[in-house]
């Protein structure tokens, strides 16, 4: 390689490092926000992609299980750079917010049980119920077109209660659109049955364990390989996992989670940084960020080559039509429970509806609520 190529690329990967570590700090506002910052950045500013070009990288993040605000940086990461430019851009995107959070987490460990922290949490707990609630509202009038997908998000609302496995309850629900969807494409090729056997997939098996890495890891890395739609579906699986079969969380650290990672920049499924943190210090946090993460740079890196061709196909359109009514349905069933433990009397419900309210009708960033909900509860409790 000649100096001049070399240069290229060191500027090329320079300039992917700079944008996303930027992005990584001032993101606040979830993926609709980070993706709009990269197309100004990307396709306005800089004119590195096109707009058809930027099109097709969101239907393929789409198309694929991830978070896909950080899979769009690496997908420019990728155009821009290359190989090298993958992982820059990626690794960019992510380091602020993990970062950050690891911050929270020590003095979430340090100071949480303080009764000032508990009166911080207790304002601060409506107030993610009502970001999530009104997440579901959002997302559902997007992808529920049908009555087939109603009724599949009905259907996994009603199983999740009845302890069906969620992967089954995503993959079944996916595969059961696609199926009524393409019937007749597929009674012609004969194909339905090739589909059978992802019926079985199940989670890791275990139940009260005591805590380690590897059980940490391989439990993120399954989340980040199955994990489709908005990035509150993740709180789905983490209280699958790790509330109910392993007991390492309770429902109010859940929440907090959810919290620190509504109220901090760059990608939510930096909540596994809490998570990983909380449970066992920053190596976990780090083992935690990177076991959530890596199927989202292994995924691209493998379907970066065939996003003309998933763009077009009426197979992968109706898959994920089925996905995301599927994981619409278990992101309710997790709204519930978590709001039977956050809405405790009448001041917290009242906090959650003027909270989904302002969301509602004045599209109030959620940090500015929870910032909010956390002085309120200050304040409640200075009262008491």
């Amino acid at each position: 390689m000649d100096t001049d190529a070399q240069s290229s690329i060191r500027r090329r990967l320079s300039e992917v490092a700079s944008l996303f570590l930027r992005i990584g700090i001032i993101g606040f506002g979830g993926p609709a926000a980070h993706v709009a910052m990269m197309h100004d950045e990307v396709v306005k500013r800089r004119r590195w992609l096109s707009e058809g070009q930027f099109l097709d990288l969101m239907g393929a993040t789409n198309l694929i299980p991830g978070p896909n605000s950080t899979e769009m940086a690496i997908h420019i990461g990728y155009l821009r750079a290359g190989w090298p430019g993958l992982i820059v851009g990626g690794m960019c995107f992510i380091l602020p917010a993990m970062l950050i959070v690891m911050g929270l987490s020590w003095a979430y460990v340090r100071y949480g049980t303080t009764p000032q922290a508990s009166w911080l949490m207790y304002g601060i707990q409506p107030v993610v119920v009502a970001i999530i609630a009104y997440a579901l509202w959002d997302l559902g009038r997007k992808a529920i077109h049908s009555a087939l997908t109603a009724a599949v998000g009905l259907a996994v609302f009603g199983l999740y209660f009845l302890a069906v496995n969620e992967i089954i309850l995503l993959f079944g629900g996916a595969l059961l659109v696609m199926a009524v969807e393409n019937w007749r494409r597929l009674r012609e090729a004969g194909r339905l049955a090739a589909f059978a056997p992802l019926a079985g997939l199940s989670l890791l098996a275990v139940t009260a364990t005591p805590f380690s890495l590897p059980v940490l890891f391989l439990t993120f890395l399954k989340i980040g390989t199955v994990l489709y739609g908005s990035g509150y579906v993740l709180l789905a699986f983490v209280h699958a996992d790790f509330v109910e079969k392993l007991g390492w969380l309770t429902e109010q650290q859940l929440i907090d989670a959810i919290a620190v990672g509504q109220v901090t920049p760059g990608p939510l499924f930096t909540t596994a940084t809490f998570i990983g943190y909380i449970l066992g210090g920053p190596q976990a946090a780090v083992v935690a960020t990177v076991g959530i993460f890596l199927p989202a740079f292994i995924l691209v890196a493998v379907t970066n080559p065939w996003i003309p061709r998933l763009r077009n196909s009426p197979w992968a359109s109706s898959l994920l039509d089925g996905v995301n009514a599927a994981a619409l349905g278990l992101m309710a069933g997790v709204t519930v429970q978590i709001g039977r433990s956050a809405l405790i009397d009448l001041v917290t419900v009242l906090l959650a509806l003027v909270a989904f309210m302002l969301i509602f009708r004045f599209r109030v960033n959620s940090t500015w609520l929870i910032l909010g909900g956390a002085g309120l509860g200050l304040f409640y409790g200075w009262l008491r």
